[in-house]
């Protein structure tokens, strides 16, 4: 499956700046140090290659059960006209993504729901997490849900 949703023509502004980066480091430390959640989210800390850098980018996102260990993100930043950057980096790089989580680092695939699959994860998100609903509203690009599947290699960097 591919990375395929474009940039909307309207929608929230994108979080970004000194501070937003600040509260991203912070909250990825929190997660690192007692896991749990954040914001009202089972949450992770995402590390993807960057998509023009080439460097390690991480990022701490909500996430949500998908299924045979499997979990679930949204791409949404808060309902922006654009996709987030870490979903051009996992566009660019889906098989080099590791995720920290419950205290252990596991690396995981990428892949983007379409279709009903999609749509059927969207509704499981939805009531557990009205605010995406209302993300979805401030937009018209289709927000992407990407599934986070262990590796079966075995591989697991850093943890």
């Amino acid at each position: 499956m591919s990375f395929d949703t474009p940039a909307g023509t309207r929608g929230a502004r994108q979080p970004a700046g000194r501070l937003f980066r600040w509260f991203n480091n912070l909250a990825a430390r929190r997660i690192r140090r007692k896991g749990g959640q954040m914001m009202g989210f089972n949450a992770l800390v995402l590390t993807t290659i960057g998509a023009k850098s080439g460097l390690e980018r991480t990022t701490p996102v909500g996430w949500f059960p998908g299924g045979d260990g499997s979990r679930l993100i949204v791409a949404s930043a808060a309902g922006a006209a654009g996709n987030p950057s870490w979903y051009h980096n996992l566009a660019a790089h889906p098989d080099q993504v590791r995720i920290e989580v419950d205290g252990r680092t596991v690396a995981v695939i990428a892949e983007q729901l379409h279709g009903a699959e999609r749509a059927d994860a969207w509704l499981r998100i939805v009531q557990a997490a009205p605010r995406f609903a209302q993300y979805q509203e401030k937009t018209d690009r289709q927000l992407p849900i990407i599934r986070l599947t262990p590796r079966s290699d075995g591989e697991n960097p850093g943890g």
